[in-house]
């Protein structure tokens, strides 16, 4: 077969992203023509006869119309429909089926047509709960095998729901039941789609096409049709032909999938029937009439009267009336008839959710249903117009639209046909069809019932949104002039969503502008980047010698009172202007960060952006704390050390909280990409931030970095690298004179997990998994390392994989092509190949990616297999994946993860929802991704950073950033002052407070807090004065708070102790030891006192009477000092003035964690009670099991 020859690649269509209220108008002048009152009159008889002769329950209008999917019931019934069928093992069966089933109420009446049928099933799973386990207790022998029993009866339900939307299970069952339903409607003609997700390996692709080829077959029987129109068909995805199938390997399509798709048009051009290409999402849209434009051009030549190819229009889809003409422009040039199918399309969250996560200037969908309906009119009446080469194929449930088409037709004399989906419509299309006249095709699923995933879940989304037709076709409230109201006559006046640059405003307005992004998929986009690097060029920078940089010291302290003194107003226009300027500059930026630090251009956009972003948000932190009484105070000159994985956006989110915090900065970059960093600080300067406020000082870490912190002017350090060079820093800091307070705000590496279980749907954890660990070449901190798999889905899993990571595009990062470019520098290039033969040699090699060009420092992808999650030792900075198995209690996976030590980011792929947020809670994680990637923690949404060996906190880009750069009180520490830290007895056991914490911990915030108020009575003033005030600040300051986000995402800052905090009373007055012990305590943290006395005992014994657990205090006396700030466990200190610089330099020179030690003076402030807490981000994918309902309710 001759190859297809790439033609330049140009624009058919007008940019996606315009403001949609104009759009919609234009579309809806030309359909006045149109009488709606006719209208009206024909399909008001329809719905009274579906209204007076329902469906049958098991249809989709019943039930949508007795457990609706913005119900609980619905929702439960459709997550369970979406994931039980393919749980191979029953332990975690029968926890998915108690877990959804548990959260709804099925004991409702119905008001429905089919109360006796819709009674008896909602008796029968309550009945059916009480067998079933609470989550996944064991619940004893009755109650696994009354589970075991209620599990088959609901997979067998799910399998007869299955059968009402699935023709046949394969192509030959599917043609007898289409055959038995031409004998009751003979204009019935089928269009056969071969159930499955879109293509992620090779081998998946290969059996699509083989699917579809068979399919081909037993449709044409060896026979060839009279004509595709009169004939059956089939459907095809280009996603599941080819797992590359996206305009930046444009290539590959052409060289890979355009011939798999010529092969199927052949078989269906001689058998003369239809072959039609569905659409996909917007991003694809382009591509897919490059695609239908090169077959068309082979079919003019090859198969020149067949009329049975086309392709799917998404009406949903502002460019959709474009899209008709420019299919139709096609089809005249190569002298063809195409048939057109016309949907509204199926992708509504997920393009919302894209437009706004990327920052583009608007929708590419209609946010409004009402102007979904009006494109779909638009699009129908230009298919008409074009009828001469065109079949128009109009898929729709709504009787008002068919109406209309029947009155735009007849008017031009237009063959057409209508279509509806197996399943679906039947009620309707049972009126309709009685005029013999009118075709109808159905669009008919074909495969397992555990392959229903994508299609029934977006089905139910189509049709169960509270606004959508079939919703209200089954509500008998909505009169039938109300439910055929003419979709011209509710033309919003605005969109239903904000636009995604306002994503993050509130209602009033005010908020942060979401930084804008650039679609590379868009020709007209990509272009700016493509001249910036053209003209881009990385200037070598020289490093600073010593004297350099005790003059940049010298003049940061000089400059420090100046910037200090700006009201926090004017530092905030100052960072406002630095973000539009970035913003104003994001291709030159981009430009050199794929230069200079090799990212590609995605990477690169995306960084850029999270600068911005953090110019935003801490200009808006900064005027929240101050409004809230906070003064905001620099405590001197700042030293921030960023990494050079990502040298712009941690460099920026550094220096500028500590500007905005009113603190002088000394930026230190990473000495392989200090080009970035410094244009970053002269667009500072540019801005308004004097420059003996913030100074580039660029050079080695040990040298130049290593004075930096020595300086006598150093105030602070914030840090970001690994773990071993933060405790070096820590040493460095806590070895100076008087240097007791001086924060060191670090955020380190770690080995992150994701955990699958047999719920999960491999396509989506194969995407996750290869996004989180091999995006950026690994070289993240927030990357995957281990990924641990239950053993009933490993087998399959890991072949996935196997397949994936071979698809992968290894290359220069300058392409745009590439999906993984290489590593920073050779020292990084080989160290890593060294680990990478080691694992080759000690664990299983499951694949390797293969390198396209000879650019250097590329490490291909690899994963290898480990016997045991304790395997892994140490962090491979690269795009390195170990895989283990897991069997039995998931709550021991997640304690295993906890024991290596390291706690940045976690994933969690399950559809179990109660089980998800339980291995959150247990995980002492910073970051907790649910059913998603985990990567790419945005500002403000997802604040970022570990506990344990991954950091110190507080999170960047969260509540409590600033504060930690902020001046707290003086608190005077002396050599003299700090004791010998000795222990002269046997060391203490504080195991069993180490027991009690977490029971402690558990108890409610308020529960805790209101303990700390019972506790104040009949104290002294200054006690019980204390005691009430943190209970209240508790109450405010330590509650989990719900996050802004994208469509189809939950985002939660969840606030809980970090262990066992040891109180150091030696020298602490009466009110800072009870202000101690009460902020420990009332943050979920158990208390170790040391040297406290009958003072301890006394307070202790007032805790007990407010109801705070005797178990969760141990007093200690003070020679036990040494031995308790030595234990394995201690999660930190709260010290008095004297024992801080004691305190201090103990624990660092300790390994594992780097601890905080707060002062005690400090806790007067009630704000600093967030020094006591771990932050844990959580982060829900809601729309993983296929859409989210809750959205499209009402909306869509």
């Amino acid at each position: 077969m001759t190859a297809f020859a790439l033609p330049p690649e140009t624009s058919r269509l007008p940019d996606p992203y315009r403001e949609e209220l104009p759009l919609v108008r234009a579309l809806a002048a030309p359909l006045q023509t149109l009488h709606w009152p006719a209208v009206v009159d024909q399909a008001r008889p329809w719905v009274q006869q579906v209204r007076a002769n329902p469906a049958p329950f098991w249809a989709m209008e019943s039930l949508l119309r007795e457990y609706p999917i913005t119900s609980a019931e619905g929702l439960a019934l459709m997550r369970l429909a979406e994931a039980l069928l393919r749980v191979p093992d029953a332990e975690t069966a029968i926890a998915l089926t108690a877990d959804q089933l548990g959260r709804a109420d099925f004991e409702g009446g119905s008001d429905g047509p089919h109360k006796m049928l819709a009674g008896l099933a909602a008796s029968a799973i309550s009945l059916s709960k009480k067998f079933l386990p609470d989550a996944e207790s064991d619940g004893g022998l009755m109650k696994r095998l009354g589970a075991q029993t209620v599990v088959a009866a609901t997979v067998r339900a799910i399998q007869l729901l299955g059968r009402q939307f699935v023709l046949g299970r394969n192509i030959q069952e599917a043609m007898k039941e289409a055959d038995a339903a031409r004998k009751a409607q003979a204009q019935l003609r089928f269009s056969y789609d071969m159930l499955g997700e879109g293509a992620r390996t090779e081998r998946d692709a290969e059996r699509y096409q083989a699917s579809y080829l068979n399919a081909i077959a037993a449709i044409a029987a060896g026979r060839k049709a009279e004509s595709p129109e009169g004939s059956d068909g089939i459907s095809i995805k280009l996603s599941a032909l080819f797992s590359r199938y996206e305009v930046l390997q444009r290539e590959r399509v052409y060289a890979e999938l355009l011939p798999r798709v010529w092969q199927l048009v052949e078989k269906a051009a001689q058998a003369n029937i239809n072959l039609t290409i569905d659409a996909e999402e917007v991003d694809r849209l382009e591509l897919s009439l490059e695609l239908l434009d090169a077959l068309a051009a082979r079919i003019a030549t090859h198969f020149p009267q067949w009329r049975g190819f086309g392709l799917a229009v998404q009406a949903y889809q502002t460019r959709a009336r474009d899209v008709v003409e420019a299919v139709a422009a096609i089809a005249r040039r190569h002298g063809l008839r195409f048939m057109v199918r016309l949907v509204k399309g199926a992708y509504w969250d997920g393009e919302i959710k894209r437009a706004q996560e990327q920052g583009l200037p608007c929708y590419p969908v209609y946010t409004h249903k009402p102007h979904t309906d009006v494109s779909y009119l638009a699009c129908a009446q230009a298919l008409l117009q074009h009828h001469d080469v065109i079949y128009p194929q109009f898929a729709s449930h709504n009787a008002g639209t068919i109406a209309a088409i029947l009155q735009m037709a007849r008017a031009l004399g237009a063959k057409f046909e209508m279509q509806r989906l197996h399943g679906m419509g039947e009620g309707i299309y049972r009126e309709v069809l009685k005029d013999g006249s009118i075709p109808c095709r159905v669009y008919a699923p074909v495969g397992e019932h555990r392959d229903l995933l994508a299609y029934l879940v977006r089905r139910l989304l189509e049709n169960g949104a509270n606004s959508s037709f079939v919703h209200q076709l089954a509500d008998p409230t909505v009169a039938p002039e109300e439910l055929l109201a003419s979709p011209m006559t509710q033309i919003q006046e605005a969109a239903a969503l904000p636009l995604p640059v306002a994503l993050y405003r509130d209602a009033a307005g005010r908020g942060r502008d979401n930084s804008a992004g650039l679609d590379l998929a868009v020709p007209a986009q990509r272009q700016p980047l493509l001249d910036a690097l053209a003209a881009c060029s990385v200037p070598t920078l020289t490093e600073a010698s010593p004297d350099e940089v005790d003059a940049v010291m010298a003049r940061l302290q000089g400059g420090f009172a100046g910037w200090n003194a700006t009201p926090v107003a004017g530092r905030a226009a100052v960072l406002r202007r630095a973000a539009d300027a970035l913003q104003a500059q994001l291709p030159q930026y981009c430009a050199l960060l794929v230069k200079e630090a090799y990212k590609s251009f995605g990477d690169a956009i995306s960084e850029v952006r999270e600068a911005i972003d953090f110019l935003r948000y801490y200009a808006d932190e900064a005027e929240r704390l101050a409004a809230d009484g906070v003064a905001l105070n620099g405590r001197g000159v700042f030293v921030c050390i960023s990494p050079w994985n990502f040298p712009l956006a941690i460099f920026a989110g550094q220096v500028v909280a500590a500007l905005a915090a009113g603190n002088a900065v000394a930026a230190k970059p990473a000495e392989q990409t200090p080009a970035v960093a410094a244009e970053c600080v002269k667009l500072l300067h540019a801005a308004g931030v004097p420059e003996d406020a913030v100074q580039l000082v660029h050079g080695r870490g040990e040298t130049v970095g290593a004075r930096l912190v020595a300086a006598p002017q150093t105030a602070g350090v914030c840090f970001t690298g690994s773990t071993q060079v933060a405790q070096i820093i820590n040493r460095q800091l806590a070895a100076k004179p008087g240097a007791a307070a001086l924060p060191l705000i670090a955020e380190t590496g770690g080995l992150n997990a994701m955990i699958v279980d047999s719920t999960a749907l491999p396509e989506q954890v194969i995407d996750a998994v290869v996004q989180s660990a091999f995006r950026s070449a690994g070289q993240r901190c927030s990357a995957l390392r281990l990924l641990a798999v239950h053993e009933a889905v490993a087998d399959g899993v890991i072949e996935m994989l196997r397949g994936a990571v071979k698809e992968l595009r290894v290359g220069d990062s300058a392409d745009l092509a590439t999906d993984v470019g290489p590593l920073i520098d050779d020292e990084a290039f080989q160290g890593v190949s060294r680990e990478v033969q080691r694992l080759k040699r000690e664990a299983t090699l499951i694949a390797e990616a293969v390198p396209v060009d000879a650019c250097p420092r590329l490490l291909p992808p690899v994963a290898v297999e480990l016997p045991t999650i304790a395997s892994l030792k140490q962090e491979i900075f690269g795009p390195v994946l170990h895989v283990v198995r897991w069997s039995g209690d998931v709550d021991g996976v997640v304690r295993e993860i906890n024991a290596l030590g390291y706690g940045l980011t976690l994933g969690i792929q399950t559809r179990i929802d109660s089980r998800a947020l339980r291995l959150a809670s247990q995980a002492r994680i910073g970051n907790v991704y649910v059913n998603r990637n985990i990567i790419g923690a945005v500002v403000g949404v997802q604040p970022f950073g570990g506990e344990g060996m991954s950091g110190t906190g507080p999170k960047a880009g969260g509540p409590h950033y600033l504060l930690r750069f902020a001046a707290q009180p003086k608190v005077g520490a002396t050599e003299a002052a700090a004791p010998a830290l000795v222990t002269t007895v046997a060391g203490a056991d504080l195991g069993p407070l180490f027991a009690a914490h977490e029971s402690w911990a558990e108890r409610a915030l308020d529960e805790r807090a209101t303990a700390l108020e019972r506790a104040s009575a009949g104290q002294p003033p200054v006690v019980a004065g204390a005691w009430r005030t943190l209970g209240a600040a508790a109450r405010r300051a330590l509650v989990d708070v719900k996050l802004p986000g994208p469509t189809g995402e939950s985002n939660e800052l969840r606030l809980h102790g970090r262990g066992v905090i040891a109180v150091l009373a030696q020298g602490a007055s009466t009110e800072e030891l009870a202000r101690a012990l009460g902020a420990a305590l009332v943050a979920g943290n158990a208390v170790a006192v040391v040297g406290g006395g009958d003072t301890a005992q006394d307070l202790r014994t007032a805790l007990m009477r407010g109801g705070v657990a005797a178990a969760a205090m141990q007093l200690l006396p003070a020679d036990q000092l040494g031995a308790v700030l030595r234990a394995a466990k201690l999660a930190g200190v709260i010290a008095p003035a004297g024992l801080q610089l004691a305190a201090q330099r103990e624990l660092a020179g300790r390994d594992g964690a780097i601890l905080p030690v707060v002062p005690m003076m400090e806790l007067a402030d009630a704000r600093q009670l967030y020094r006591l807490v771990a932050e844990q981000t959580l982060t829900i994918n809601t729309a993983a099991a296929g859409g989210n309902a809750a959205l499209l309710a009402g909306v869509h």
